[in-house]
Protein backbone atom coordinates (compact mmCIF):
# COMPACT_ATOMS: atom_id res chain seq x y z
CA UNK A 1 0.00 0.00 0.00
CA UNK A 2 1.51 3.27 -0.80
CA UNK A 3 1.32 6.30 0.93
CA UNK A 4 -0.05 9.52 -0.58
CA UNK A 5 2.48 11.55 1.21
CA UNK A 6 5.07 10.39 3.30
CA UNK A 7 7.49 12.38 5.26
CA UNK A 8 8.97 12.28 8.56
CA UNK A 9 6.96 9.88 10.79
CA UNK A 10 3.49 11.37 8.41
CA UNK A 11 2.05 9.06 6.05
CA UNK A 12 -1.38 9.85 4.58
CA UNK A 13 -3.73 7.87 2.48
CA UNK A 14 -6.24 8.88 -0.34
CA UNK A 15 -8.56 6.23 -0.22
CA UNK A 16 -11.99 5.06 1.49
CA UNK A 17 -10.96 5.02 5.25
CA UNK A 18 -11.83 1.15 5.73
CA UNK A 19 -9.74 0.03 2.44
CA UNK A 20 -6.79 1.47 4.28
CA UNK A 21 -7.74 0.28 7.55
CA UNK A 22 -7.80 -3.00 6.23
CA UNK A 23 -4.33 -3.39 5.06
CA UNK A 24 -3.06 -2.13 8.31
CA UNK A 25 -1.21 -4.45 10.43
CA UNK A 26 -3.39 -5.68 13.32
CA UNK A 27 -2.77 -4.30 17.22
CA UNK A 28 -0.73 -1.66 15.64
CA UNK A 29 -1.87 1.89 16.50
CA UNK A 30 -2.04 3.39 19.93
CA UNK A 31 -4.43 6.15 19.41
CA UNK A 32 -7.36 6.71 17.02
CA UNK A 33 -9.23 10.11 16.86
CA UNK A 34 -11.93 10.11 14.80
CA UNK A 35 -14.13 12.90 13.04
CA UNK A 36 -16.52 10.82 10.72
CA UNK A 37 -19.00 12.52 8.62
CA UNK A 38 -22.07 13.82 10.80
CA UNK A 39 -24.44 13.15 8.44
CA UNK A 40 -25.94 16.86 9.07
CA UNK A 41 -25.75 18.60 5.18
CA UNK A 42 -29.27 18.59 5.08
CA UNK A 43 -30.01 21.53 2.81
CA UNK A 44 -30.54 23.86 6.24
CA UNK A 45 -28.68 26.95 6.63
CA UNK A 46 -26.59 28.04 9.76
CA UNK A 47 -24.34 31.31 10.66
CA UNK A 48 -20.89 32.01 10.02
CA UNK A 49 -19.09 35.12 10.80
CA UNK A 50 -22.47 36.94 11.03
CA UNK A 51 -24.24 35.70 7.62
CA UNK A 52 -26.62 33.17 6.55
CA UNK A 53 -24.90 30.31 5.07
CA UNK A 54 -25.87 26.51 3.98
CA UNK A 55 -25.70 23.57 6.74
CA UNK A 56 -24.07 21.66 3.50
CA UNK A 57 -20.04 20.11 3.57
CA UNK A 58 -20.60 18.46 0.72
CA UNK A 59 -22.00 15.03 -1.01
CA UNK A 60 -19.81 12.77 2.16
CA UNK A 61 -21.73 14.54 4.62
CA UNK A 62 -25.02 12.98 3.34
CA UNK A 63 -27.61 11.09 5.19
CA UNK A 64 -28.23 7.67 3.71
CA UNK A 65 -31.09 7.50 5.83
CA UNK A 66 -30.88 5.18 9.09
CA UNK A 67 -29.88 1.43 8.01
CA UNK A 68 -27.14 3.00 5.89
CA UNK A 69 -25.50 5.41 8.02
CA UNK A 70 -25.32 2.97 11.17
CA UNK A 71 -23.80 0.77 8.93
CA UNK A 72 -21.25 3.05 7.67
CA UNK A 73 -20.27 3.87 11.26
CA UNK A 74 -20.42 0.07 12.34
CA UNK A 75 -17.52 -0.99 9.59
CA UNK A 76 -15.28 2.11 10.10
CA UNK A 77 -15.09 1.22 13.46
CA UNK A 78 -14.74 -2.16 13.46
CA UNK A 79 -11.78 -1.74 10.95
CA UNK A 80 -10.55 0.51 13.84
CA UNK A 81 -10.65 -1.97 16.47
CA UNK A 82 -8.75 -4.55 14.70
CA UNK A 83 -5.45 -2.06 14.04
CA UNK A 84 -5.70 -0.96 17.72
CA UNK A 85 -3.56 -1.97 20.42
CA UNK A 86 -5.18 -3.51 23.21
CA UNK A 87 -3.87 -1.02 25.02
CA UNK A 88 -4.93 1.84 23.03
CA UNK A 89 -7.72 4.50 22.96
CA UNK A 90 -10.09 5.39 20.60
CA UNK A 91 -11.79 8.62 20.38
CA UNK A 92 -14.75 9.79 18.65
CA UNK A 93 -16.35 13.09 17.71
CA UNK A 94 -20.00 14.16 16.82
CA UNK A 95 -23.25 15.76 17.41
CA UNK A 96 -26.55 14.77 17.99
CA UNK A 97 -26.81 13.27 14.27
CA UNK A 98 -24.20 10.74 14.56
CA UNK A 99 -22.93 10.37 18.22
CA UNK A 100 -25.65 8.09 19.23
CA UNK A 101 -25.24 5.52 16.17
CA UNK A 102 -21.25 5.75 17.12
CA UNK A 103 -21.76 4.81 20.47
CA UNK A 104 -24.12 2.63 19.74
CA UNK A 105 -21.76 0.53 17.20
CA UNK A 106 -19.38 0.88 20.27
CA UNK A 107 -21.64 -1.04 22.40
CA UNK A 108 -22.40 -3.80 19.68
CA UNK A 109 -18.88 -4.01 18.91
CA UNK A 110 -17.91 -5.03 22.94
CA UNK A 111 -15.31 -1.77 23.69
CA UNK A 112 -15.48 -0.44 27.37
CA UNK A 113 -16.61 3.37 26.90
CA UNK A 114 -14.23 5.14 29.68
CA UNK A 115 -16.05 8.96 29.16
CA UNK A 116 -17.86 11.08 27.07
CA UNK A 117 -16.55 14.65 26.44
CA UNK A 118 -18.87 17.50 26.18
CA UNK A 119 -16.75 19.87 24.21
CA UNK A 120 -18.40 23.30 24.83
CA UNK A 121 -18.03 26.36 22.29
CA UNK A 122 -17.89 29.54 23.94
CA UNK A 123 -18.05 31.40 20.81
CA UNK A 124 -20.54 29.13 18.89
CA UNK A 125 -22.28 30.32 15.75
CA UNK A 126 -26.09 31.84 16.97
CA UNK A 127 -29.03 30.20 16.01
CA UNK A 128 -31.01 32.35 13.39
CA UNK A 129 -34.29 30.33 13.33
CA UNK A 130 -34.94 31.27 16.91
CA UNK A 131 -36.86 27.94 17.36
CA UNK A 132 -34.78 25.87 19.44
CA UNK A 133 -32.08 25.84 21.93
CA UNK A 134 -28.28 27.66 20.21
CA UNK A 135 -26.26 24.64 19.26
CA UNK A 136 -23.12 25.32 21.13
CA UNK A 137 -21.10 21.96 22.11
CA UNK A 138 -20.34 18.61 20.52
CA UNK A 139 -19.99 15.23 22.55
CA UNK A 140 -16.66 12.70 22.12
CA UNK A 141 -16.59 9.27 22.95
CA UNK A 142 -13.31 8.16 24.68
CA UNK A 143 -13.18 4.23 24.82
CA UNK A 144 -10.94 1.36 24.74
CA UNK A 145 -11.13 -1.99 23.23
CA UNK A 146 -11.87 -3.94 26.74
CA UNK A 147 -12.79 -3.64 30.28
CA UNK A 148 -9.56 -5.25 30.98
CA UNK A 149 -7.28 -3.43 29.28
CA UNK A 150 -4.43 -0.98 30.48
CA UNK A 151 -5.17 2.45 28.37
CA UNK A 152 -2.79 5.18 28.53
CA UNK A 153 -3.88 8.25 30.77
CA UNK A 154 -1.36 11.12 31.50
CA UNK A 155 -2.98 12.46 34.67
CA UNK A 156 -0.41 14.75 35.66
CA UNK A 157 -0.32 16.29 32.66
CA UNK A 158 -4.33 16.91 32.55
CA UNK A 159 -4.85 17.95 36.06
CA UNK A 160 -1.34 20.77 36.65
CA UNK A 161 -0.97 21.20 32.51
CA UNK A 162 -1.52 24.86 31.19
CA UNK A 163 -5.13 25.36 29.39
CA UNK A 164 -5.28 28.90 29.75
CA UNK A 165 -7.90 29.14 26.96
CA UNK A 166 -10.22 26.68 28.80
CA UNK A 167 -12.22 29.18 31.14
CA UNK A 168 -13.73 26.16 33.01
CA UNK A 169 -10.17 24.75 34.04
CA UNK A 170 -9.15 25.14 37.40
CA UNK A 171 -5.39 25.43 37.53
CA UNK A 172 -3.67 22.28 39.97
CA UNK A 173 -7.86 20.61 40.02
CA UNK A 174 -8.56 17.60 38.08
CA UNK A 175 -9.51 17.89 34.26
CA UNK A 176 -13.94 17.63 34.39
CA UNK A 177 -15.47 16.25 31.09
CA UNK A 178 -16.16 19.44 29.95
CA UNK A 179 -14.04 21.35 28.08
CA UNK A 180 -14.52 24.73 26.83
CA UNK A 181 -12.13 25.20 23.93
CA UNK A 182 -12.97 28.04 21.27
CA UNK A 183 -13.44 26.75 17.68
CA UNK A 184 -10.22 26.94 15.13
CA UNK A 185 -8.39 30.05 15.49
CA UNK A 186 -7.50 32.58 12.77
CA UNK A 187 -3.70 30.90 12.17
CA UNK A 188 -4.91 27.44 11.81
CA UNK A 189 -6.92 27.99 8.87
CA UNK A 190 -4.40 30.02 6.73
CA UNK A 191 -4.93 27.51 3.91
CA UNK A 192 -8.53 28.16 3.62
CA UNK A 193 -11.37 26.96 5.34
CA UNK A 194 -11.64 23.05 5.60
CA UNK A 195 -15.75 22.86 6.85
CA UNK A 196 -15.36 20.63 9.60
CA UNK A 197 -12.46 21.52 10.65
CA UNK A 198 -11.64 20.76 14.73
CA UNK A 199 -8.83 23.29 17.17
CA UNK A 200 -5.47 22.15 17.47
CA UNK A 201 -6.23 23.07 21.32
CA UNK A 202 -8.78 19.96 21.21
CA UNK A 203 -6.44 17.92 19.48
CA UNK A 204 -3.87 18.76 21.83
CA UNK A 205 -5.51 17.64 24.80
CA UNK A 206 -6.65 14.33 23.70
CA UNK A 207 -3.19 13.33 22.25
CA UNK A 208 -1.30 14.64 25.46
CA UNK A 209 -3.64 12.51 27.31
CA UNK A 210 -3.55 9.36 25.85
CA UNK A 211 -0.34 8.64 24.23
CA UNK A 212 3.48 8.97 24.22
CA UNK A 213 5.99 10.16 22.72
CA UNK A 214 6.77 8.03 20.04
CA UNK A 215 3.31 6.24 19.78
CA UNK A 216 1.26 6.21 16.45
CA UNK A 217 -1.60 8.39 16.07
CA UNK A 218 -4.27 7.28 13.22
CA UNK A 219 -7.34 9.38 12.09
CA UNK A 220 -9.51 7.89 9.39
CA UNK A 221 -11.32 10.88 8.34
CA UNK A 222 -8.03 13.15 8.51
CA UNK A 223 -9.85 16.35 6.40
CA UNK A 224 -7.36 19.50 7.43
CA UNK A 225 -5.12 17.06 9.20
CA UNK A 226 -5.38 19.15 12.70
CA UNK A 227 -4.69 15.42 14.53
CA UNK A 228 -1.21 15.47 12.41
CA UNK A 229 0.03 18.36 13.15
CA UNK A 230 -0.59 17.95 16.61
CA UNK A 231 1.11 14.71 16.34
CA UNK A 232 4.04 16.23 14.98
CA UNK A 233 4.28 18.99 17.40
CA UNK A 234 4.34 16.65 20.28
CA UNK A 235 7.37 13.89 18.61
CA UNK A 236 4.59 11.28 17.44
CA UNK A 237 3.85 9.66 14.63
CA UNK A 238 1.25 10.07 12.43
CA UNK A 239 -1.08 7.96 9.68
CA UNK A 240 -4.22 9.49 8.28
CA UNK A 241 -6.71 8.78 6.04
CA UNK A 242 -9.33 11.08 4.03
CA UNK A 243 -11.37 10.19 1.02
CA UNK A 244 -10.97 13.12 -0.96
CA UNK A 245 -7.84 14.57 -2.54
CA UNK A 246 -8.43 18.36 -2.46
CA UNK A 247 -8.52 18.07 1.64
CA UNK A 248 -5.13 16.26 1.32
CA UNK A 249 -3.45 18.42 -1.41
CA UNK A 250 -4.82 21.82 -0.06
CA UNK A 251 -4.78 21.47 3.86
CA UNK A 252 -3.16 18.67 5.13
CA UNK A 253 -0.11 18.29 3.20
CA UNK A 254 0.81 22.39 3.26
CA UNK A 255 -0.21 22.08 7.15
CA UNK A 256 2.02 19.45 8.00
CA UNK A 257 5.38 20.36 5.70
CA UNK A 258 4.54 23.90 8.18
CA UNK A 259 4.93 21.81 11.21
CA UNK A 260 7.84 19.71 10.15
CA UNK A 261 9.58 22.49 9.39
CA UNK A 262 9.13 23.97 12.63
CA UNK A 263 10.32 21.21 14.84
CA UNK A 264 13.16 20.70 12.96
CA UNK A 265 13.83 24.02 13.54
CA UNK A 266 13.86 23.88 16.79
CA UNK A 267 15.38 20.80 17.40
CA UNK A 268 18.55 22.83 15.22
CA UNK A 269 18.56 25.70 17.61
CA UNK A 270 18.36 23.51 20.69
CA UNK A 271 21.23 20.88 19.40
CA UNK A 272 23.68 23.15 17.22
CA UNK A 273 25.76 21.09 15.19
CA UNK A 274 28.60 21.26 17.32
CA UNK A 275 26.76 19.40 19.55
CA UNK A 276 25.51 15.88 19.19
CA UNK A 277 22.13 15.37 18.53
CA UNK A 278 19.47 12.66 19.61
CA UNK A 279 19.42 10.32 16.49
CA UNK A 280 15.94 10.60 16.29
CA UNK A 281 14.75 14.02 16.57
CA UNK A 282 12.16 13.78 13.79
CA UNK A 283 10.45 10.23 14.11
CA UNK A 284 10.56 7.85 10.86
CA UNK A 285 7.51 5.67 10.28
Amino acid sequence: MEAYFKKAGVRLFLGDAVEVLNQLPEDSVDLVFSDPPYNLSNDGFTCHAGKRVSVNKGKWDKSQGVESDFAFHFNWIEACRRVLKPSGSFWVSGTYHSIYACGFALQKQGWHIINDICWFKPNAAPNLSCRMFTASHETLIWARKDKRGQHTFNYDAMKNGEWDRDILKKPGKQMRSIWAINTPRNGEKKYGKHPTQKPEDLLERIILACSNEGDIVLDPFSGSATTGVTAVRHNRKFIGIDLEQEYLDKFAIPRIDDEIIKQERKSAAAYPKTQAQPSEQVLTL
